[in-house]
């Protein structure tokens, strides 16, 4: 479990706590280290780094050819790099890593949400939370590659406050959105310039 105070010291201001710890609970992991590889629809068993040294080593090792994604968000670590040599180890530091990756899934959230055209009905809203983060797992949404779209900062977005009971899950699980072993090239978006934020306060509510 990530520390409550450094999710609310690190995580982008336009989510509430809540939703980031929900975000980390089921897209991220509880180590600022750990490193997943795929390659296609194949996990790729790697050692587990136990330095930050070792965790880039890792993933310079396996951008370029495999997906890569990283830290308590589980960045994906090919975004805007072109070269391996490129790596900071912002990408292992558990604010930093907090603080990119919050901020990028409020955009893929926000590209989301457009696509459902702006949803303002509280059985709706879960769903599009549902959605968001199949698209952060596979970086794609609706054969759209999410990390390096267009940010729809300007669209006019729900307030939401639903209640998010335990069970909800997606009915749309199966959207279509698939995962590519070049998804970290073809990511090209600067997760820092994620536009304006959105008030996410009444998914997750029941997060304690």
């Amino acid at each position: 479990m990530v520390d409550a105070a450094l999710i609310k010291e690190c995580s982008d201001p336009g989510l509430r706590p809540a939703i980031v710890e929900q975000f980390i609970e089921r897209a991220g992991a509880s180590d600022p280290l750990a490193v997943k590889v795929r390659s296609g629809n194949r996990v790729v068993l790697v050692p587990m780094p136990k330095t930050a040294e070792e965790a880039l080593a890792l993933v310079r090792d396996n951008l370029g050819r495999n997906t890569v994604r990283v830290g308590i968000t589980q960045y994906p670590a090919g975004l805007g790099i072109v070269e391996a040599g490129q790596l900071k180890p912002d990408l292992v530091d558990a604010c930093e890593n907090i603080r990119m990756g919050t901020a990028l899934f409020a955009k893929v959230h926000r590209i989301v949400t457009k696509w459902y055209g702006n949803p303002t009905e509280k059985q709706v809203l879960p769903q599009v939370f549902d959605d968001a983060i199949i698209a952060w797992q596979t970086g794609y949404f609706e054969g759209t590659a999410v990390f390096r779209a267009d940010d729809p900062a300007k669209a006019k977005m729900a307030d939401p406050m639903p209640e998010v009971k335990d069970d909800s899950t997606s009915e749309r699980a199966e959207h279509g959105a698939t995962e590519d072993s070049d998804a970290a090239q073809d990511i090209a978006a600067d997760p820092n310039k994620a536009g304006i934020r959105i008030d996410l306060s009444g998914i997750g509510a029941h997060v304690k």
